[in-house]
């Protein structure tokens, strides 16, 4: 087997995605690929950082790790000098990691801070590093322009052409990312995957039918134009529910828009759930859409196909590798409301389709992107950069 070939290794995972006391799920893709990984025979240290500007965090009894805090200057305009004052603050804990079980491989979440403080301890302490690639803002641009922005293109630039290997979530992650480099960066794209257990289809649902998000409540990930949507497919569809899990900025703004379309009595916000509730949500909801503009891949979309649900999601994204439109999942526009319309309609008004696709949409997930298939290549990739 494939596992087989890697030998014991030690790595340091540097991430600010990470489950705490404080918030359970965030992170989770994180710390259940770790989890994984340890059946291929690699250790991890987790040292999880964060902004001296954001509250403290602890350690989640579930996933252990240590919380690190850093000094940067506000806002995005630190980012790009963020990871030499994360760097140095690790040095001396890192070093004492190392002396006591060495360290094979460092693996940074994002170039920025954490990639950055990677590149300045591998090269104080000798240890390879990698880094992952999470969203299509590859060269951390925060969607902005200006000095502050070019600053943080410079650094993330310097992290790549350091790294010993860049993983990039699609392929779509990678492009942009060679498409902006200027010297040769060894790359590889290597999708996130899911637990096929923890996500797997229900009994037969009842009740009235509903469409699922899960995902920050910010205004790119697609929830106004559901939103629209749905207030379209009520005259036809008159128990049709709405169900929204997640956090975000824009809450108030999506119930004050529920509101002014008349649907507000079957939109409910559901707040941050566990996995095992999102799992359950999943399980129960009859069509789930996400129509962002702006996903690398999108772990929730493996999930909801896991449950075998016919997924909504947009074309231009990562996840528009993964989906055949009207074979596994389905598949619209940026902004195409009268699609996302449309295909509403066909779904929910179509259960043999529904299981069709959702069968399909499982099958992909167990023959591609399952936790277990995306550790084995990791730690393959660990193996091929380790001293």
């Amino acid at each position: 087997m494939e596992n087989d070939r890697t030998a014991k290794l030690h790595v340091l995972t540097l991430t600010p995605f990470y489950p705490s006391d404080e918030n359970k799920v965030g992170g989770c893709f994180v710390a259940e690929t770790l989890e994984q990984l340890k059946t291929c025979g690699v250790a991890s240290s987790v040292i999880a950082v964060d902004s001296v500007y954001h509250a403290s965090r602890r350690a989640s009894r579930e996933f252990p790790a240590e919380w690190i805090r850093y000094p940067q200057l506000p806002g995005n305009f630190g980012l790009s000098s963020a990871g030499r004052f994360l760097g140095s603050t690790l040095l001396p804990r890192v070093r004492q990691i190392h002396q006591r079980s060495p360290l094979q491989v460092i693996h940074a979440h994002a170039a920025l801070p954490s990639g950055h403080a990677a590149a300045f301890l591998s090269k104080r302490l000798g240890i390879p590093f990698v880094v992952t690639i999470h969203g299509l803002d590859v060269f951390n641009s925060c969607f902005e322009n200006g000095m502050a922005a070019g600053w943080r293109r410079k650094a993330s630039l310097k992290v790549y052409k350091a790294a010993s290997k860049v993983i990039c979530i699609s392929g779509k992650v990678k492009q942009l990312l060679m498409d902006g480099m200027s010297a040769k960066v060894a790359a590889e794209v290597l999708y996130n995957g899911t637990n096929p257990i923890l996500f797997s289809p229900g009994s037969t649902q009842s009740g009235p039918p509903v469409i699922l998000l899960v995902g920050n409540l910010l205004a790119g990930k697609g929830h106004e134009l559901v939103l629209r949507a749905m207030s379209r497919l009520k005259a036809l569809n008159p128990d049709l529910q709405c169900s929204m899990i997640g956090e975000g900025a824009d809450r108030d703004r999506f119930a004050s828009l529920a509101r002014d379309l008349g649907i507000s009595d079957d939109v409910h916000f559901l707040g941050r759930r566990s996995r095992c509730e999102v799992a359950e949500a999943m399980r129960n909801c009859t069509v789930f859409a996400l129509p962002s503009r702006y996903e690398g891949l999108g772990c929730v979309y493996l999930e909801a196909m896991a449950c075998g649900k016919p997924i909504i999601a947009c074309r231009g994204q990562g996840i528009d590798e993964i989906i055949d439109h009207g074979a596994n999942g389905w598949l619209i526009p940026v902004d195409g409301l009268e699609q996302l319309v449309e295909g509403l309609q066909v779904l929910l008004g179509n259960a043999e389709l529904r299981a069709r696709i959702g069968e399909s949409a499982r099958q992909t997930i167990l023959d591609r992107l399952t936790l277990e298939r995306q550790a084995v290549r990791l730690a393959n990739l660990y193996q091929e950069v380790a001293p």
